[in-house]
């Protein structure tokens, strides 16, 4: 029974944190524009983890590292955030969102061989396939209007979720390849600060910093600050210590569907046939390359 829960339960639960994270953003962005919400939620967070990293008496990394972790945290969390918020706010639907961005094994795969110079066997290049096939139906239905009636949301949301997939595929492959080895938590907070500067950057020349303080979005940030950018990243270092990662990256095609639900019990957010086929064969697709025994 333990052995169950270390192994299915605890990553599961950190599978569905991050799922939870698409729907928060939902409900957040009618009150603050996208990189003004991330500016928010990112110095929210590094307060937290600051007295985190004072009780823990974390070790910090030198400059040549932390360099690197900055790098990566403009990649993972400023243009991942970024750009998967603008798509929400731009009215492409939560679940959509989830299944674009959840390509990102595929895209690191390609991106891997090229950077990495990394084999990919027969097994991964079809899940490739698979998955690019899946987000190709699912886009074919909104686009196409075979959707429901006002379902379909504008193509340069398209763009902004591409930037988000594009940012976390980069992000993983720059990682390995300048991986420090730094304390997580200090990672961590490098990786966010870097971000809080981005979406500074952003919300000042973009935006108009307007934040009208609702119940709905008090309670939206104080999900993501706590539930997924505190919660979800300590369980994952939870389960690195437990040498339970592998899991985690086993389960983390189940984000698209778990997102899908999500939305659709919370926003009656619909799929069609064709895009609940598409989302099946993108997860398939997905499954096929995290479940290598050398995951890319």
């Amino acid at each position: 029974m333990q052995s169950l829960f270390y192994s299915f339960f605890v990553p599961a639960l950190f599978v569905w944190l991050w799922s939870t994270g698409f729907i928060g953003a939902k409900y957040g962005l009618p009150y603050a524009e996208p990189f003004t919400l991330l500016l928010i939620r990112m110095l929210l967070t590094l307060g937290l983890l600051a007295g985190l990293a004072a009780m823990l008496k974390t070790r910090w990394p030198g400059w040549r590292a932390a360099r690197h972790l900055a790098v990566t945290g403009l990649l993972v969390h400023g243009c991942y955030l970024g750009g998967v918020y603008y798509a929400i706010q731009g009215g492409m639907p939560s679940g959509i969102v989830s299944l674009v961005v959840g390509l990102q094994p595929l895209v690191t795969a390609g991106v891997a061989v090229v950077v990495l110079k990394e084999t990919v066997s027969w097994r991964q290049w079809l899940g490739l396939g698979l998955g690019l096939l899946g987000v190709t139906l699912v886009l074919l239905e909104k686009f196409g209007g075979a959707g429901n009636p006002g379902e379909s949301f504008p193509l340069w949301t398209l763009i902004w979720a591409l930037l988000a997939l594009t940012g976390i595929s980069l992000g993983t492959v720059y990682q390995k390849r300048h991986g420090t080895g730094a304390d997580l938590v200090a990672g961590t907070i490098i990786q966010y600060g870097a971000a809080a500067t981005f979406f500074a950057l952003g919300a000042l020349l973009l935006e108009t910093r307007e934040v009208v303080w609702s119940v709905q979005l008090q309670l939206s940030m104080a999900w993501l600050v706590l539930g997924v950018s505190i919660g979800a990243i300590l369980l994952l270092m939870w389960l690195i210590r437990r040498g339970a990662a592998s899991q985690v990256a086993s389960l983390f095609y189940l984000v698209p569907p778990v997102t899908a639900l999500e939305a659709f019990w919370l926003f009656d957010e619909r799929l069609g046939v064709l895009a609940i086929i598409g989302g099946i064969v993108s997860i398939a697709g997905v499954a096929l390359v995290v479940s290598q025994k050398r995951p890319v």
